[in-house]
């Protein structure tokens, strides 16, 4: 049986730089990574962006080259599945029934692509962007594609709709809610947004409910909708978000909710093993201490620095802001902060330029910034969303007074 000192399951973002983080840290031990997939890790936001655009080669998006990984001694069982933790044993067993020791284990496994439940959702033609296999398998059919229905409004979905609107691609959106990115953004960055996207010649439909995915030979060929309505396509792209891959922690007894719960460092309540990325649910400060679980680049690495010092000694709690991107079109969306829970909006130039920012605020104080095309209210607006800073309203909407001068203002 091979055995790790530190045993990372999940080859993303969180994983990568989890081993990277030990190794800076001067951690001599062994370290090995587990992932599902047959690549080392590589970038998973431009899946729906620059890969699938054909911008980006898939070399251009690995996080570091096989040669990095090598020379660090970090070793890379790709084309694993964990599906069983045993803690009393240390030990995982994989789906092909191969069992693996560590001192440490690092959950970083992130999460699957919900799937529809309705009749259809397996059929031939219909996807999901959560990995590499899943974007070729797209890329693989477009040349016989004129129609794409893309099922959910939310950054993925949108993302996609740009790229195969910018292919000529004849793209309906389908959101059950009554705006699109409902669960990310206020109503005045959705509406921007849905006005975009039909500008590029998207159908976004809102309030609409998929009944079942029909069939011609096998392959997907209409979204039947709720009363009845089929929006014809020969490709349907799911995006309705994730499942946390945390089945096995929970059945070795791990506390768990959405997501599997870690404390300040990243430790489960099993001895031994932590938790970071997309499937970790922790207590964060930019939700009032409320219990979340975080799908972004920035967790994923910031939470895996977290449990490399716990690892190596240096324990430090993690408290980092939440930072998000989505690039559309020509617009680059970059946000800072968390918006869930605001009650009012301050917004910063014309949206009709194409050039603003909407900021959040819960109680007077500034809890999130969505900046299009405006990079430096993101780069300077961080220091509001950390001070808690309670701002002047009149001087916030003044594109021409720069925000890091109502940082000095101090918190609330």
């Amino acid at each position: 049986m091979k055995r790790y000192d530190v045993l990372i399951v999940g080859a993303g973002h969180g994983g990568a730089q989890a081993a990277i983080a030990l190794r800076q840290r001067k951690f001599e031990g062994s370290i090995a990574i587990v992932g599902e997939e047959p690549e080392i890790p590589y970038e998973r936001p431009p899946l729906s962006k620059d890969y699938f655009s054909g911008d980006k080669t898939f070399e251009r998006i690995l996080i570091r080259p096989a040669a990095f990984w090598e020379e660090r001694d970090v070793a890379m069982l790709t084309g694993k599945r964990v599906v069983k933790v045993d803690p009393a044993a240390h030990t995982v067993s994989t789906e092909d029934c191969e069992t693996i020791g560590y001192g440490e284990l690092i959950w970083a496994a992130g999460g699957h692509a919900r799937r529809l439940t309705c009749a259809g959702h397996d059929l031939i033609g219909v996807h999901s962007v959560r990995t590499r296999a899943d974007v070729d398998r797209m890329i693989g059919e477009l040349a016989t594609t004129t129609r794409v229905a893309v099922i959910g409004g939310g950054y993925i979905g949108l993302e996609a709709a740009a790229v195969l609107a910018k292919f000529g691609k004849q793209v309906t959106v389908l959101e059950a809610q009554d705006r699109v990115l409902a669960r990310v953004a206020g109503e005045p960055l959705s509406r921007f947004y849905e006005a975009e996207h039909r500008a590029h010649g998207v159908d976004v439909r809102l309030g609409v409910s998929v009944e079942c995915i029909e069939e011609k030979d096998g392959h997907a060929a209409g979204v039947r909708l709720a009363g009845g309505e089929t929006v014809e396509t020969e490709m349907v792209i799911v995006g309705v978000g994730i499942v946390p891959a945390v089945e096995p922690l929970m059945a070795a007894g791990a506390r768990a909710g959405n997501g599997v719960a870690v404390d300040e460092h990243g430790r489960t309540s099993l001895p031994h093993i932590f938790a970071i990325g997309d499937c970790a649910m922790h207590a964060n400060a930019y939700a009032e201490g409320l219990p979340i679980r975080l799908e972004s680049v920035q967790n994923a690495n910031d939470l895996a620095t977290t449990v490399a010092r716990a690892i190596t000694g240096d324990p430090e709690p993690y408290n980092s802001v939440p930072w998000f991107w989505s690039n559309q079109y020509d617009l680059r969306l970059q946000t800072v902060g968390l918006s869930s829970g605001h009650d009012s909006t301050v917004t910063r130039g014309d949206v009709a330029s194409r050039s603003f920012s909407i900021v959040y605020l819960k109680q007077g104080h500034v809890v999130a910034l969505d900046c299009v095309n405006a990079v430096k209210d993101y780069v300077q607006g961080k220091a509001l969303v950390v001070g808690r800073v309670t701002p002047d309203l009149d001087a916030l909407a003044n594109p021409d007074v720069p925000l890091k001068v109502l940082a000095t203002n101090g918190p609330s």
